[in-house]
């Protein structure tokens, strides 16, 4: 069993940049990928990014490749989505998540999910 529990988000504006962290409970956190979705109102739930493990290897939507970077640190159990270049089409909650295996772009691949935490990015 693994909890999440995601941070960070909040209100900024266009061109500014975020940093989302999300903490992982139990031992087994090194064994899972982390990936990121975001859900925007009305809309479903897309892959933004996905980190591998061991953090070699990692996955990003067109979107949001070369802005958006996500990273891990298995010591602390945490995995983080550095966030730059903000646009308004970035509101979305922001959701991390852990997949044993499978589709990395593919919600129903992943096996525990956090809560969310809202960015909002004004123009």
């Amino acid at each position: 069993q693994v909890q999440l529990v995601e941070s960070g988000g909040g209100l900024v504006q266009a061109g500014d940049s975020l940093r989302l962290s999300c903490v992982a409970s139990g031992r087994t956190f090194s064994t899972y990928a982390m990936g990121w979705f975001r859900q925007a109102p009305g809309k479903e739930r897309e892959f933004v990014a996905r980190i591998s493990w061991g953090g070699a290897i990692t996955k990003y939507a067109d979107s949001v490749k070369g802005r958006f970077t996500i990273s891990r640190d298995n010591a602390k159990n945490t995995v983080y989505l550095q966030m730059n270049s903000l646009f308004p089409e970035d509101t979305a909650v922001y959701y991390c998540a852990a997949q044993s295996g499978g589709n990395y772009y593919a919600p129903a691949e992943y096996d525990y999910w956090g809560q969310g935490t809202q960015v909002t990015v004004s123009s």
